[in-house]
């Protein structure tokens, strides 16, 4: 099932299942840009669209997070608003803890586009496994306070309209492990994805095949945690469906290290691997489409969509 595109004029619903944002920082005080959102907001205004904030936006309850049920009251409000056409929500900690509490009947009943990326991993792979809704991986809110050409272009592609049926590369891709698989996309931040395998939130078809894309950087971890997350989901019943992987950007340097760990795992398992800086943390901020048919050459180093 895919959503409607965003229309021009249309509706953006914000929440925060991960961090916990500012509307503006008070006098003297210093956050991170990320984290305002007078200014994220005022940018998506100043492009036309109208802006809903969930109602517990800016609590803190926790001290650290508004509280679970909080957050997913927030995402629940968002989806069952038939006013929102596109829910747009950034990384952090946390939306584990929301599961329980998701409504994903008013996902199903209300389509529409739902972006995210890191820790927002965890909720768009799990509504789209539990409601056959395709999400979006690669952007937060902030991207609207300083567009590049290829980000908006990924953004014109997959939320204004669906006219990507090919991945826009920005970067060299590098081939670790050859052939070609087919597949239904799906992934997003290694931990966030291996801790959600084996749950009654990711209830997918083992009989079907899947196309992996999976991402990390090098701040919080280094190549001996990604290869431990890694081994996590090669151990799931989850790994035989898979049949082709992408790896996003990892560092802003060469990491021979971790080329030779996921070569390994494609020889191990006789797909193909490439490795890419298209998407992530990095600057590239890539959308690849949760749910949708895909195919991945790592010969012709191209992924295409059906």
């Amino acid at each position: 099932m895919r959503a409607k595109p965003l229309p021009k004029g249309g509706t953006i619903g914000v929440c925060s299942p991960s961090h916990i944002p500012l509307y503006e920082a008070g006098p003297g005080q210093e956050i991170p840009w990320s984290r305002e959102y007078k200014h994220i907001i005022g940018e998506m205004e100043k492009e036309g669209f109208q802006v809903v904030q969930a109602d517990n936006l800016y609590k803190n309850t926790w001290g650290y997070l508004a509280s679970d049920t909080e957050r997913a009251a927030d995402l629940n409000q968002l989806a069952g608003n038939r006013d929102v056409d596109y829910i747009l929500f950034g990384g952090g900690e946390g939306s584990p803890e929301l599961l329980p509490y998701l409504h994903f009947d008013l996902f199903r009943e209300n389509p529409k586009r739902l972006c995210s990326y890191s820790d927002g991993t965890t909720l768009l792979n799990a509504v789209w496994a539990m409601t056959g809704l395709e999400t979006y991986y690669g952007q937060d809110p902030t991207m609207f306070t300083g567009w590049t050409a290829y980000n908006r272009r990924h953004f014109e592609g997959h939320i204004l309209s669906g006219s990507m049926t090919e991945h826009e590369k920005n970067s060299p891709w590098l081939s670790l492990s050859p052939g070609a698989g087919e597949g239904v996309l799906c992934g997003g931040y290694t931990m966030n994805f291996a801790l959600l395998l084996g749950t009654d939130y990711f209830p997918v078809d083992l009989a079907q095949p899947h196309i992996l894309f999976l991402e990390d950087h090098e701040m919080f971890g280094d190549e001996a945690h990604v290869s431990s997350m890694l081994a996590c989901i090669e151990q799931s019943p989850f790994m035989k469906t898979v049949t082709g992987l992408i790896f996003g950007n990892f560092a802003d340097h060469p990491c021979p290290h971790l080329y030779a760990r996921l070569k390994l795992l494609g020889q191990r398992h006789h797909i193909p691997v490439v490795y890419c800086d298209d998407f992530g943390h990095g600057e590239n901020h890539a959308i690849l489409p949760i749910g949708r048919p895909a195919r991945l050459d790592g010969e012709a180093l191209s992924l295409c969509y059906f």
